[in-house]
């Protein structure tokens, strides 16, 4: 099969130690899967990213069937975005299609995130369907109206030879859930209820997997709490991510359907060996959906949605777009440096013709521009911060981020210019809250975006 592009990595010998170091790679060599094991096939942060949906379904079942392990399909959140136009005009229908099919093709278990009360806003709805399909859903996510959690915080399934315990953390940043929603939610601090928690469902003797999709900041605090051996997954941050400290092992797959990761687990206090596929939204979809998807998408898709607003040389990823629109922001303002959050971005952008879904399934979000002028040394500190993708170092981490372009040369002082969300939040953006910024009128990210492709 050539759909998929797979890396296969070899296993990287790590000494115990207190401190995370990244991974050269995890993935067991070819044939040598345990059949006593389990085989995760991890993803998280889909958003409704339906370039792809089918492709990542025709390589989920091509996993299944080609391992010699049982296998369990992990979604870690977000499963819905409630910026694609197809995606609430007809309920989700390819989303839960595409869950439909998984959990035919082996157990699913899925951690709540901030977006599945998108389509109706109601979160009960969507556990309710899912556990209809036989999906194994967890939260720690209590319903106001019912003081009951809205599903099991922890489960242990049996798969193949082995007890698997997992537990759940949500996001507690109520202003990441639809507005509707936020009263009906309540959410416990991540750290405070691992601390409470963790230590009584995670089991010796089984393998214990942890879905944490509260961000990475929160992550690194729970880490340390966690029995050597312990496969966390993490998600919201839309982060590629493979650590280790001893046998433990920690997972950010990306998002927006762009890969997926296999982790094999040998048995009870095992490394986790990593296997991360890449998706080609050029390759077949799924029988499932091969069909469903274009149908849907032409069902809800207006003459509007379809226009040509654009044409582009080259195909982007979201870091890519991401680089782009700030640096297009610099060019359009005369400041010296554009900086705007990493998860404004979803879909990348295609190449060639951008129609108007395309385009805002690339920017996500829109906003006004702002500006401030810093001196050097502070600018040095902020991109200290900045463009956290690639290798950038776990220590630094901070969960979102912001994209920063294009370099600014040397000079005693510099004008930035950046979104009006990332100046509002100027402490967990920049991290700092000295900076003094101004309005920039008659511009706003997405129309400088667009001129900038065009």
């Amino acid at each position: 099969m050539t759909f998929l592009s797979i890396h296969r990595r070899t296993a990287l010998k790590l000494l115990a130690s207190a401190a995370f170091v990244p991974l050269a790679g995890l993935a067991a060599p070819v044939g040598a899967e345990d059949a006593a094991g389990v085989n995760f096939i991890i993803m998280a942060d889909l958003h409704s990213a339906y370039d792809r949906t089918g492709q990542l379904l025709a390589a989920v079942e091509e996993q299944v069937a080609a391992s010699a392990q049982p296998s369990v399909i992990i979604i870690n959140g977000d499963l819905f975005e409630s910026g694609n136009v197809v995606a609430m005009r007809s309920e989700g229908e390819i989303d839960w299609a595409f869950l439909k099919a998984l959990s035919e093709t082996a157990p699913v278990v899925f951690n709540i995130g901030n977006h599945e009360p998108d389509i109706d806003n109601d979160l009960a709805h969507f556990v309710e369907k899912a556990q209809g399909l036989g999906v194994t859903v967890l939260s720690n996510i209590t319903d106001t109206r019912t003081g009951a959690l809205y599903a099991p915080a922890a489960a242990t399934l049996d798969v193949g030879s082995q007890k698997v315990t997992f537990a759940a953390i949500g996001v507690d940043n109520l202003f990441t859930y639809p507005k509707a929603t936020r009263e009906q939610l309540s959410i416990p601090e991540p750290v405070k209820w691992a601390e409470a928690n963790l230590g009584s469902q995670l089991k010796k003797g089984q393998i214990n997997v942890v879905l944490s999709h509260a961000g990475v900041v929160a992550d690194k605090a729970i880490l340390p709490m966690l029995p050597d051996g312990t496969l966390m997954v993490g998600g919201h941050d839309h982060l590629d991510i493979e650590y280790a400290e001893g046998n433990t092992r920690y997972l950010h797959t990306g998002c927006w359907s762009t890969a997926c990761t296999v982790a094999r687990v040998a048995g009870p206090g095992q490394a986790a060996a990593f296997n991360r596929i890449d998706i080609d939204p050029e390759a077949p979809a799924s029988a499932k959906l091969a069909d469903l998807i274009p149908a849907v998408m032409a069902a809800h898709l207006t003459d509007e949605d379809t226009a040509v607003v654009a044409e582009t040389a080259k195909a982007r990823t979201n870091d890519e777009a991401g680089l782009f629109v700030a640096a297009a922001m610099a060019a359009a303002t005369g400041a010296d440096i554009g900086f705007i959050g990493h998860t404004t971005f979803g879909a990348g952008v295609p190449k060639g013709p951008v129609s108007r879904y395309a385009f805002n399934s690339s920017i996500r979000f829109d906003g006004t521009l702002k500006q401030a002028e810093v001196d050097a040394a502070t600018l040095a500190a902020i991109l200290e911060r900045c463009n956290q993708f690639g290798d950038f170092p776990f220590a630094r981490r901070t969960g979102d981020y912001l994209y920063a372009a294009p370099e600014a040369g040397k000079k005693e002082s510099f004008v930035l210019v950046c979104n009006d969300w990332s100046a509002t939040n100027a402490k967990s953006y920049f991290g700092r809250e000295d900076l003094v910024f101004s309005d920039i009128p008659d511009l706003q990210v997405k129309t400088v975006a667009l001129a900038a492709m065009k």
